[in-house]
């Protein structure tokens, strides 16, 4: 960040009606899904450690390599699944929350992967994914306001609501697109402000650095939300000139939930 001028239009990008979330992974030997008692510590240790008021669903999600037929896949995948399930039941965790056992099955690999033998390792997995009842906003930090204003100093940030992406995905949802118009008039008032607008995502594992567009099924989502909001400003007659965009991927979070982490920010370099 070290001493730009900063205007950070936070755009969330979960649904409406989408939760924070955080996730929490468990590895498997290959073809084996049983757990040892650290592993079953671990994950039970997790939950726990969790602020249990705001918990609503727990989801369990397994994975296999790309190894093997589908069908033994499949079926592998959920028993690594149910494993996770009655691990956490065994250890006190209410039933009625966990929603989800799911079997994924087997994780493609990218063809551009160097180092296969490690990948296949992290996919031989089980995600436990935790949802958590809506928070509320959060309090805003000094610098950082809800609208942009005229008299705006280093370090300022913009946050702005109700702009929103579909999880996955880099495409304006219509009330996202009314939101950014906004935007859009204010840009066009302070003509002297350039900025770069950056891409963020949450979520991924923390050997990802960026996620899946769902659209495009390659490794490129916070750039693509980047660039989908650059496209639209454009259409609104701000000048290509005053605009770059990046995606940052999961590298810069907020520290203030998972939620917050899905947004696009424009940073200020010019005034």
């Amino acid at each position: 960040m070290k001493k730009l001028f900063y205007l950070a239009v936070l755009l969330l990008v979960q649904p409406l009606m989408a939760q924070e979330e955080t996730v929490y992974s468990v590895y498997f030997d290959v073809n084996k899904y049983n757990l040892d008692d650290k592993q079953g510590n671990n994950v039970v240790a997790f939950i726990k450690a969790i602020d249990t008021t705001r918990i609503e669903t727990i989801q369990i999600f397994g994975y296999c390599d790309d190894r093997g037929k589908d069908a033994y896949n499949f079926k592998l995948s959920t028993n690594r699944a149910h494993t996770i399930r009655d691990t956490l039941i065994g250890r006190g965790i209410r039933n009625k929350i966990i929603v989800t056992i799911e079997g994924k099955g087997r994780i493609m690999i990218e063809e551009d992967i160097d180092n296969k033998t490690e990948v296949r390792s992290k996919n031989r997995r089980v995600d436990v994914v935790v949802n958590f009842r809506p928070a509320p906003p959060p309090k805003l930090d000094p610098g950082f306001y809800n609208t942009i204003k005229k008299d705006m100093i280093v370090g300022d940030h913009i946050y702005l609501e109700n702009i929103l992406f579909e999880r996955g995905s880099s495409k304006l949802t219509a009330k996202s697109r009314t939101e950014l118009e906004k935007v859009a008039r204010l840009l066009q008032k302070y003509k002297n402000l350039s900025f770069e607008i950056q891409g963020h995502i949450c979520c991924t594992p923390t050997f990802h650095k960026e996620a899946i567009d769902m659209d495009t099924k390659k490794r490129e989502l916070s750039g693509n939300r980047a660039l989908t909001v650059y496209k639209f400003l454009a259409t609104k007659n701000i000048p290509k000139s005053r605009m770059t965009y990046k995606g940052y991927g999961n590298t810069k979070p907020l520290g203030k939930g998972s939620e917050y982490d899905r947004r696009v920010e424009l940073v200020i370099t010019k005034i």
